[in-house]
C-alpha cells in the first residue's frame, strides 16, 4: 500500500494532521483496497521562508485578509 507524504507549512495542529491522516488512509482504502494498516502517511512541515512559488518566498507575500 502506499506511503504518503504530505508538505504543509508549518503550524498545523496536530487534530488537523490527525483529521487530515484519517481522510487520506480512507480515501486510499476505498480507491485502491486494502488494509488501513497498510497506509502510512508522513507530515513533514516547511517554514514559509523555505518554500517558494514562482520565485518568491511564502514569507515575503503579503498577509491575506482575514475572512469573517
Amino acid at each position: 500500500m502506499p506511503t504518503l507524504n504530505v508538505q504543509l507549512f508549518a503550524g498545523r495542529s496536530v487534530e488537523q494532521k490527525r483529521a487530515l491522516a484519517a481522510a487520506l488512509t480512507e480515501a486510499c482504502v476505498k480507491t485502491l483496497g486494502g488494509s488501513p494498516d497498510a497506509v502510512e502517511v508522513i507530515f513533514h512541515d516547511v517554514e514559509r521562508h523555505d518554500w517558494a512559488t514562482g520565485g518568491k518566498l511564502w514569507s515575503d507575500a503579503p498577509p491575506k485578509p482575514s475572512v469573517g
